[in-house]
């Protein structure tokens, strides 16, 4: 029975248009359904090419791992990423238009996890613990590695040796003057000495270089000096005739039949060995944009390929009856082949040149087959081989910039404007140079742009002519250097090598002359502050879209490139850096020159310090800045900061002051710095960075404008290579 006044209630009679105000959920359901469709047409339409981006996926695992804090967030990364490829197998297998962003989801999810994992189960095999403390110690164990630095005065060895107190393998670098150098020191000999032992060292502040990585992956417990005399217990066995004996006499054959820094450079390209150059001569190469020329790299292996390839072609095909029977390109190629390795293996097998010689070995591989040589595929394959064998290269200098040089170079020649621009066509030979010339000071530039974002990020400098000093200097080390320092080693054979060796000395002359040149000039380096990591990451996502992608969506990788140019010019100074032990600090103040404690002329800590700050001006003493009072234990300086005014306190030294007048003067400061304990009764308003806090949290960066601390103990998370009191 119906309900007296009961309101009518339409039930069919509304017309269509009522249909549109009905809220229809399933209707944004669908437009989720056709999301993924519509990715998967995108990829279709940008030819997609899963081979980079999977190792790039690769590496981003591995960079997960370095900036992720502990074991805790590398599982649930890894978990993350399997159960996304689980989920996308599972939701769209066998659908429809699901193809390319299935494949692409759940490959790149798996690269990443297998990153993340093999990083991690390498620093669990090859991770060193460092000692707790620096101390003294006498060492009986055998020499593993020899390295001659003559430009320091010293040789570098690394023995292998057992901890006195728990017997644990152990090994240990220890510098060794050359007055106590002698022949019988080499790989495998057993010897006893006493060494000063340090742990290796974190970085100095935020943002230096951070050796105890390095030596974690590279197994070393402890550096040191040699205490004493060295005792040579047992000699090495065998003929003496390793790898390492046979680059140390090349490297002094040639500095024997060359003297000074050409020598030394002449060393460098036919050994590999740089410990002769000096300091000032290395300086300038780098703020030329120069260093590359002395790592052995992809200029030098592609160069000695080159050669052996185009001589091995040329002298087979001397002979009628080889050229009708044998393919000569294959035979070339395998000559070639064997000198590129052969040259990795002499000049140490450091990253670049085993990158390099992958590379010009797959090169090798596509010119025998009649592909192409020069592809983003290839140099994705030698970046996952050298990943995969060493996975912490990724973090280091040295990859990210041969790869980024590599990468730069080959987009920018397969491009279609570029290819365009170089197809053979009638013309003079002085047109043809021309554009060669114009190609080649092209990439020069788009190379020093690609690099120094990175080089600011890990030096803090970076040279502003390096595409100019490139343009003459490459030519010169690929078409005459090294060509006669070849040519005098062959001639040596025979002791006619004199006049050859004397080419080689001018050539390089000329090599140093270019780079001081350019080193010496107005604004010729360009310094940077410490630059967050992930403005550096988010430059290089930027690029590789730009180098990997194709089509007009490529262009989105320059939006994301130059907001962290932007992020990088913006950058901020710190206002007061301070090092690890307390012992030297540094302050900004308004006239762009640092303010230091000590007085000291050079050395590391005053050079990081200086980098870190943008500061190329002479460092003042706080004692003489007017802004300052200073007693003989205490330093007192005024900033103006954000607004308002920071009182700092600064300890000289650690003389011991009467409890009660140090707890006043903390109480009237915001700041204090000291190298020592400070009493509980030391309160400043701020922030107390004694020797307990920066024992726990290592050297630290000050922002007073933003209120922001920035520590070294910040960025290591529980990775082996930190450790800290009270962590």
């Amino acid at each position: 029975m119906a309900t007296p006044g009961t309101p009518s209630i339409p039930m069919g009679e509304a017309d269509e248009g009522a249909r549109d105000t009905v809220p229809r959920p399933w209707r944004m359901r669908a437009g989720l359904s056709s999301f993924p469709a519509q990715i998967d047409a995108f990829l279709e339409r940008a030819e997609f090419d899963r081979g980079p981006w999977l190792v790039v996926a690769f590496a981003a695992g591995i960079g997960l791992w370095f900036a992720l804090p502990g074991a805790g967030y590398w599982l649930a990364a890894v978990s993350v990423a399997l159960a996304s490829a689980t989920a996308a197998a599972l939701a769209w297998r066998g659908q429809d238009g699901r193809g390319h962003v299935l494949a692409a989801l759940v490959t790149l999810a798996l690269a990443l996890a297998i990153g993340i994992a093999l990083v991690w189960t390498r620093s669990a095999l090859v991770g060193a613990e460092p000692i707790e403390q620096p101390r003294f110690e006498r060492i009986d164990g055998r020499i593993l590695e020899r390295a001659e630095q003559p430009a320091e005065d010293r040789v570098r060895l690394v023995l292998a040796a057992r901890d006195p107190a728990s017997g644990r393998a152990l090994a240990y670098r220890i510098n060794v003057p050359l007055t106590e150098d002698r022949p019988g020191l080499r790989e495998g000999a057993r010897v006893r000495l006493a060494a000063r032992l340090m742990p290796p060292s974190p970085p100095i502040v935020p943002g230096a270089y951070n050796f105890a990585r390095r030596a974690w992956f590279d197994g070393l417990s402890a550096t040191g000096s040699l205490v004493g005399e060295i005792e040579l217990v047992e000699p090495a066995a065998g003929s003496g005739l390793s790898l390492a004996s046979i680059q140390r006499r090349l490297s002094a054959h040639v500095r024997g039949s060359l003297g000074g820094t050409p020598g030394a450079i002449a060393a460098t390209l036919a050994s590999g060995d740089r410990g002769a150059i000096p300091e000032a001569d290395e300086e300038a190469m780098r703020d030329a944009g120069l260093t590359h020329l002395l790592s052995i790299s992809g200029l030098h292996v592609s160069a000695i390929i080159a050669a052996v390839y185009v001589f091995a072609l040329r002298l087979l095909a001397l002979s009628p009856w080889l050229a009708l029977r044998v393919r000569l390109p294959l035979v070339a190629t395998g000559a070639a082949a064997a000198a590129g390795i052969g040259y990795t293996l002499l000049t140490g097998a450091e990253v670049p040149t085993v990158r390099s010689c992958i590379g010009a070995l797959l090169v090798l591989i596509a010119l025998a087959m009649g592909r192409e040589p020069l592809s983003l595929r290839m140099v994705a394959v030698a970046a996952g081989a050298v990943l995969a064998l060493w996975p912490e290269a990724l973090v280091g200098p040295s990859f990210q910039m041969s790869f980024a040089a590599v990468i730069a170079i080959v987009a920018l020649h397969n491009a279609t404007a570029i290819r365009t621009f170089l197809a053979p066509r009638e013309e003079s030979w002085l047109r043809r140079a021309g554009r060669r010339t114009a190609v080649l000071f092209l990439t020069g530039l788009v190379i020093e742009l690609a690099l120094m974002p990175i080089v600011l990020f890990h030096f803090h400098r970076a040279g502003v002519y390096g595409a100019a000093a490139n343009l003459l200097a490459i030519p010169l080390v690929t078409f005459l250097a090294m060509p006669l320092v070849a040519l005098a080693l062959v001639l040596d054979l025979v002791g006619a090598g004199g006049p050859v060796w004397w080419l080689v000395g001018q050539s390089l002359e000329a090599l140093l002359g270019i780079a001081h040149f350019f080193a010496d000039q107005p604004g010729s380096v360009k310094l940077a502050p410490r630059i967050p990591t992930g403005t550096v990451v988010l430059y290089a996502a930027g690029a590789l879209w730009l180098a990997l992608w194709h089509g007009r969506h490529r262009m989105w990788g320059l939006a994301t490139i130059a907001v962290a140019v932007l992020l990088i010019a913006l950058a901020p100074v710190p206002d007061i850096l301070i090092t690890r032990d307390g012992r030297d600090i540094g302050v900004a103040n308004e006239s762009e020159r640092l303010l230091v404690l000590r007085e000291g002329e050079g050395g590391y800590a005053l050079d990081n310090l200086l980098e870190l700050a943008g500061s190329m001006r002479e460092p003042l003493l706080l004692e003489q800045w007017p802004g300052s009072r200073c007693s003989a234990e205490f330093c007192v300086l005024s900033l103006r900061r954000g607004g308002r005014d920071w009182a700092v306190l600064v300890a000289r030294n650690r003389d011991l002051v009467e409890e009660r007048a140090l707890a006043a003067a903390c109480a009237k400061a915001d700041i204090v710095v000291a190298a020592r304990f400070l009493p509980r009764s030391c309160r400043p308003r701020w922030l107390k960075a004694d020797r307990r806090f920066l024992e726990r949290e290592g050297g630290t960066a000050i922002y007073l404008a933003s209120q922001r601390i920035d520590t070294v103990g910040q960025e290591q998370g529980a990775h082996g290579w930190w450790r800290a009191p009270n962590r």
